[in-house]
Order: structure tokens, then sequence, then C-alpha cells
């Protein structure tokens, strides 16, 4: 093997995220050296993603660009994983001449053998994804580049949204066992992690498929009392599946941060119903106004999808005004992305992408003007703040409890005083942008 060098890139999703650092620390557990420079590494593997078509393109066109490195770098071989081979299999092969091995996202544990050259009878190993361990594998051999990690707690979904690929491609719902989390978080703790964000396909179902079964306010509750000194967040909550017990969870711990991740994707029941999304406005409503009232000064995130087949003008106007009565801290918008293997593609009136676009822009115009307003509302406050990186003298990058690692809003931090990344600091708001405010020391 020479060297063995090996460069991995990541597309997609924080769950994709720790794939690639598990996948990372087996393959520096076998010997192999990680580089960050593509046209040094023997075996380049890139760790797609499908979700979307953007996602899509995406995946491609950094295959295409990497692969060239087999003429003018030092790669062997060439290894595409994840997302991208397992939806769309041996299909993929003719147009993707160049790559030595697809391995899919039941294949995760076996990428050292992939990286040494194993798998020689075939171009794609695409083992089921319900038979996976992959998930209990470690990365404690990896050194934090940041303040926070994403722990994977559980994996696939048993839900049947019908724009959603992510069951075929991960498999039914899988929790880690609490024992394993816990050590993992342990991990992460002594290599200098400051803050934990719990992820998963669906994190507020976690536990539920285990034997005995658990929830994911037993998982929080157990984390938070064990490592005191830690932040601790949830991502990808449920409408469904979260539980007063959460609730109850995150305003009894002041550690973890009272944040509510909850994708809505839509509040129109007309719209709701054809996405295969079981609950209503009215539902949303009331989970909405319990929040506020058990957790006060709870941030609440969402994402939605317009464009969606069937969605009217009127549906429109709908989540309009349910946005203008809940006024999300923090809201995402996708377009609707089509393909035949979904079952929303049989709907029937789909939505032109002309259309799409523009409640896209009219959506994100009228979130703008609620963050803005929301931001304000902070000027004059003290938070606990995490320092995350020196931009230049006298001023720091810093994220408070209300605000996710990126996919929310920063803290600007002026202060004379130096601060080294990962501490926390006490700061006042003194001003307010669209999405990140400004802050000083207290």
């Amino acid at each position: 093997m020479g060297k063995k060098k090996l460069y991995l890139e990541t597309l997609g999703c924080a769950r994709n995220t720790v794939d690639s650092e598990r996948m990372l620390a087996q393959l520096k557990s076998a010997g192999w050296t990680i580089t960050t420079q593509p046209d040094y590494a023997d075996t380049i593997i890139v760790n797609t993603c499908s979700f979307i078509e953007p996602a899509i393109d995406e995946s491609i066109d950094t295959i295409l660009e990497l692969v060239r490195f087999k003429q003018t770098g030092a790669c062997r071989r060439f290894i595409v994983a994840g997302c991208l081979p397992e939806r769309f299999r041996e299909a993929i092969v003719p147009a993707l001449g160049e790559v030595d091995l697809f391995i899919g996202t039941g294949g995760f544990e076996n990428i050292v053998a992939a990286a040494n050259g194993g798998f020689h009878a075939t171009k794609c190993f695409l083992p089921d994804p319900n038979a996976s361990l992959h998930q209990e594998f470690g990365r404690s051999l990896l050194q934090p580049d940041s303040s926070f990690a994403y722990l994977k707690i559980s994996e696939g979904c048993d839900r049947h949204c019908t724009y959603c690929i992510i069951p075929k491609l991960r498999g039914r719902q899988k929790s880690r066992s609490l024992h394993r989390i816990v050590s993992e978080a342990q991990e992460l703790i002594a290599s200098g992690i400051k803050e934990i964000i719990l992820i998963a396909q669906d994190s507020t179902a976690y536990g539920k498929d285990l034997r005995p079964s658990l929830d994911i306010g037993i998982l929080l509750e157990t984390l938070s009392e064990k490592f005191h000194d830690v932040w601790f967040r949830v991502l990808y909550g449920h409408p469904e599946s979260i539980d007063e017990h959460f609730i109850q969870t995150v305003a009894g711990h002041s550690n973890v941060c009272s944040y509510f991740d909850i994708p809505i994707q839509h509040s129109s029941n007309l719209v709701l119903k054809k996405m295969g999304r079981n609950y209503t406005e009215d539902d949303l409503y009331r989970l909405f106004d319990n929040i506020r009232t058990v957790v006060p000064g709870a941030s609440i995130r969402t994402t939605i999808i317009t464009g969606f087949p069937g969605e009217t003008e009127a549906d429109c106007q709908r989540l309009l005004d349910f946005m203008n009565h809940i006024r999300f801290d923090h809201l995402g918008v996708f377009i609707y992305s089509d393909s035949n293997d979904l079952a929303s593609h049989r709907l029937p009136d789909h939505v032109d992408k002309k259309t799409a676009q523009a409640r896209y822009d009219r959506l994100m115009f009228h979130q703008k003007k609620i963050s803005f307003k929301n931001n304000k509302n902070h000027i004059g406050r003290l938070y606990d703040a995490i320092v995350e990186e020196k931009i230049e003298t006298g001023l720091y990058s810093g994220r408070t409890y209300f605000q996710a690692p990126e996919v929310d809003g920063i803290t600007y931090i002026y202060s004379s005083e130096p601060f080294q990344p990962g501490s926390f600091v006490r700061v006042t708001v003194t001003d307010a942008l669209e999405y990140d405010l400004v802050s000083e020391p207290e």
C-alpha cells in the first residue's frame, strides 16, 4: 500500500459527518494516514448524500472533481460511499466508470477492507443497512477541531413520509444502547468537546425500539447529570414523537440547551396529509404553546417544504400565517425535490419550479423579518456563550444556547481580553443583525 495516505470528503448532513468520523477512526487504527490534501492521497473516499436533487448533483460534481486525481495525483483507489450508491445501486456504475468501489450505508464497518483493496469481485458492496453495526463503532482516535461534536443516538427511521427516501437508505430505526452513548460522550468530553449535539433521523423517537424501551428524556437526564460542564443539544425532533417528559427534561436541566429543533414541513392540513405527516395545524399550535409555557425563553427551529405536489397559494398563505403566529427563532425552507422512487412522485398537481421558487423566496423574506425582530429582543440581555474562534484581534465568534452550529447565526464577541476557543463567557448583547448578534463580555 506504500504510504497508505487517505483523503475523505464528506457531503450532506451532520449524520454523514458522524459516519465519516467513525470510518476515519477505523482507518487510522488500521494504519492509514489521514491527509487533507487529495492530491497526496493513495485512496480517496467520498461519503455522499442523495436526499434531494441538489445533494445528488453536489455528490456527482464532487466525485467528478476528485476522481481526476487518479490521473494527476497519487490516487490509485477511489471509493464512493453512503447514500448515493445506496439509493441508485448498480445503475450508477456506468456513469462513473473511474470509481473502483461503491459502498452503501450498510457497509461502513467494512471501510478498512474496502480501502485496502478488497471486494475485487464487484463494483458495488451494498449490504442490508438493517444489519449494520457501524453505529456502534467509536471515533475516539480523532482529535476534535471544534468545540462541539455530533453524537448519533440511533440510525434509520420507521416513518413513511411520502417525500423522504431515508428509510430506504438507512433502514428501520435502530437505537443505540444508553451505555454506548454515555461511553462515547465521555470519550468526546475527555478529548476537549464542550457541546454534544444528539442527532438521529428522528431523535425524539430514541429508545422506543429498545427492550426495555427508553426515551430521549431518560437519555438527556443521564447525560446532563453525569457531565455537568458540557452543553447538550438535540437536533431533528419530530412533532409526533416529542413527549412531555422530553420537554420537562429540557426545562429542568441547565446544561441542556433550551432549543427545540422540530421540522414541521408544513402547517396546511391538506399538505401534511399528502406528506404522510400524522398531525394537524392545531396539534402544532398546542405543541409550541406548551413548549413555551413549560420552557420560558425556549428557542424553536423548524424546516419546511414548499412546492409540494398539490400545494396551493392558499396553503402557502396558511403557512405564512402560521409562521407569523409562532415566530420561529430559526427556520429553513426547502423546495420540494421530486424523484420517481418517492411515493409523492405519484401525487397529482405537481407545482412548477418557477412557482415553487417564488414561494421559497416569499417564505424566506418573511422569515428574515421575523428573525431580525426576534434578535432585537435579545439586545441588553445577558447570556452564556461558547467561544468558537478568533476572527481578528479583539473579535471572536461564539454561540449562545439558542444558536446551533452550522445552521443558525452566530454571536460576535468584541473583547480586549483574550479567549480560548471552547471556553464559556458571559456576554451582553449590544446589537442585532438579521441572523447574527453582537455582544461584549459582561
